[in-house]
């Protein structure tokens, strides 16, 4: 059954069978509330709709969710009995503050039946993750992990950093808690197996080994330099290594050096040396590695000061795979265990999970949801909470890096908070700001012009809001600074516009985004002097935002650091002291801005730089692409060719040649 009702082209009201057949008879959705909107919601009318719910309400396992009269999903939850589950909520009694505010706020409701309440707990962290209600806990996951993938699309596989989908046929090992993490392993591997890390499109086009041959970090498969089948055995020891028989590999690397310096080959035993000792500095910088946990997910939550931190460590292989910090959003009163279990079933919603799982608390649904990840995994799952043993060292190791983890984050959140308030105060703000958007644009030349704009609020930066535009208008004189910055505050606030109206009395935006900030800023900083200011409030202006606090963060004389000039609607320029903490933190607003916008242009560029004609030829994908320039060695060969030698290239047809050749000929090729 799929999980998604998406996928299932649900109705709000249907139920379905456990094979996923609708069932004619449809639930009692509450009417939408026609009072008005001024009028608070008691209670009592929460409870009414939850009891002509409960009225039609069957006793099979499936998932609800709690909606207000804005059609806001306020709550999602699952249950073994929906009718059973819902009925408590209809009671009207006992009910913690949370709970009451919850079921007070409730317009109508909706449910999904399933089979079994496990594939209920996989739909309900769908959803959770999807809608972000704000009475569930919710993860904050603004970062895919890092994978090592050994490519098998090609004859010579590749070893390369992965993040995203796994669209790329291969093996994926990992995860790496850090970039850091998997780039220095992939550089061991590369070292230790003399994988190559090149694109299939520069390897096709390789006439002669390239710099990591020289120095010995490829065997250089692209041009002869090894066989085929001689690279296909070393890639089967890369396998091997990540999968688990790293001592094998390291025991049969010993013995063929042992036997090439008995041979006296002691060039070739030398590389044996080499390659044993860039396996070990894998191992050497893993920190702990347990001797007796070769794959395990270790989870420990810590509460303070009614925040939570939820430390994940990833120990494959017998080896440490780095570590990540958690701040869930959640509600204070909420016990750590139930924290945890919610945590545990949206962090493997879109994850592969290790064969064993160490908890450092007990949570409600440990065997529900063992019998979810086993499902969702195709092989057993165990979840434990050790408590002897190396599996209860490493979750007492992670519950301190929790405990320090939330320290620092309190200590930053103080810090941040103090911040906040001197940068309102400065800029003359009514509160401090919630949300900051700071712009700025990066270009040579006006080539590969792209524009940038980074998020900060209470929580710093939030790089899950961090926006790239590429300039598209051609009526931009290239270089032009300002028309940039209006494409960009254009594009920006128009779409804000649409998707977020302006619709309180205040003024101010009637939603917050799925983790609470709002979508509409209170700060808007631009890189710039009064040119800047001033395009940027003719965008505003023309847009009809009138009540936006805008500043222009100038460099100072010669460009120095804690001279910048503040320019702002209705205000003389000024300037902070040089040692004020609030100049500091706009300072870090504004190289941040930098360092994004620097990086979106430099990748930009990047691409640009190793674009082909072929890609622009619709039909024309990787497999034939490389099928080319396999044949005829770069594009220009291709581009020069004839329909007739065209026709002869492996897996071109007729058609696909006169594609080919209409196309560059079209183009005076």
């Amino acid at each position: 059954m799929t999980n998604d009702p998406k996928k299932q082209n649900l109705e709000p009201d249907d139920i379905l069978t456990g094979d996923g057949e609708r069932v004619p008879e449809t639930l009692d959705r509450a009417p939408s509330m026609d009072w008005d909107k001024a009028e608070a919601i008691t209670g009592a009318r929460g409870i009414e709709v939850i009891q002509r719910a409960v009225q039609t309400l069957p006793n099979r396992p499936g998932v609800y969710r709690m909606i207000d009269s804005e059609g806001e999903v306020l709550y999602v939850g699952k249950a073994r009995s929906l009718k059973k589950r819902v009925s408590n909520y209809a009671r009207g009694i006992g009910h913690t503050n949370r709970l009451a505010q919850m079921i007070a706020t409730t317009a109508s409701m909706e449910f999904v039946t399933t089979a079994t309440e496990s594939e209920a707990l996989l739909l309900e962290a769908n959803l959770i993750k999807r809608l972000r209600p704000r009475f569930n806990v919710l993860l904050r996951d603004d970062k895919s992990f890092a994978y090592i993938l050994v490519a098998q699309d090609h004859a010579a596989a590749r070893i390369a950093k992965h993040r995203g989908a796994r669209a790329i046929k291969g093996d994926y090992f990992g995860p790496f808690a850090s970039t850091w993490a998997v780039n220095r392993t992939v550089t061991a591997l590369q070292k230790a197996f003399l994988l190559r890390s090149c694109s299939d499109a520069v390897y096709e086009s390789r006439t002669r080994p390239c710099l990591l041959f020289q120095i010995k970090r490829c065997s250089g498969p692209c041009t002869g330099e090894i066989a085929l089948d001689d690279y296909n055995n070393l890639v089967g020891e890369a396998r091997d290594f990540l999968t688990g028989k790293s001592q094998a590999v390291q025991r049969q690397l010993a013995t063929s050096m042992t036997d090439a310096s008995e041979r006296m080959d002691f060039e070739t035993a030398a590389r044996y040396r080499d390659r044993l000792s860039a396996l070990s500095s894998v191992q050497s910088h893993q920190g702990i590695n347990p001797r007796s946990v070769e794959e395990a997910d270790v989870f420990a939550l810590h509460q303070e000061a009614g925040q939570f931190c939820v430390q994940v460590f990833f120990f494959r292989t017998f080896q440490n795979w780095g570590n990540r910090a958690y701040f869930p959003k959640a509600d204070r009163s909420l016990p750590v265990e139930e924290v945890l279990g919610a945590f545990l079933s949206q962090f493997y919603e879109d994850k592969p999970p290790a064969r064993q799982i160490l908890l450092s608390h007990e949570i409600e649904d440990r065997p529900l949801l063992e019998e979810a990840l086993c499902i969702r995994a195709g092989h057993k799952i165990e979840v434990s909470v050790p408590k002897r043993g190396d599996k209860y060292e490493l979750v007492q190791h992670a519950l301190q890096n929790a405990r320090d983890a939330l320290g620092r984050k309190l200590a930053e959140s103080a810090s941040q908070t103090r911040l906040l308030e001197g940068l309102g105060a400065t800029f003359g703000l009514a509160a401090p700001p919630a949300r900051i958007e700071v712009f700025d644009n990066s270009h040579i030349q006006g080539t590969a012009a792209v524009g940038a704009m980074i998020v900060s609020g209470p929580e710093g930066f939030q790089k899950n809001g961090y926006r790239k535009f590429n300039i598209r208008s051609e009526d931009i004189t290239p270089g032009d600074d300002f028309g940039m910055m209006k494409e960009v505050l254009q594009r920006r606030f128009s779409r804000l516009i649409k998707e977020s109206p302006r619709l309180a009395p205040d003024g101010a935006p009637d939603r917050t985004d799925g983790d609470g900030t709002p979508p509409w800023p209170d700060l808007v900083l631009i890189d710039g002097g009064p040119g800047q200011l001033s395009a940027v409030q003719e965008i505003l202006k023309g847009l009809g935002i009138a009540d936006l606090a805008v500043a222009a963060i100038a460099k100072g004389v010669d460009r120095d650091a804690g001279r910048e000039v503040i320019h702002m609607p209705g205000r003389q320029p000024f300037r902070l002291e040089p040692r004020d903490p609030v100049l500091y933190f706009i300072q870090r607003l504004r190289d941040e801005a930098h360092r994004f916008a620097i990086g979106t242009h430099r990748a930009k560029r990047s691409k640009e730089f190793v674009r082909s004609p072929l890609d622009e030829i619709a039909g024309i994908g990787p497999s034939r692409k490389r099928a080319l320039l396999h044949h005829f060695g770069t594009a220009k060969g291709v581009a020069g060719a004839g329909l007739s030698d065209l026709e002869k290239v492996p897996g071109i047809n007729r058609a696909t040649a006169k594609l080919v050749y209409d196309f560059f000929h079209e183009r005076g090729g």
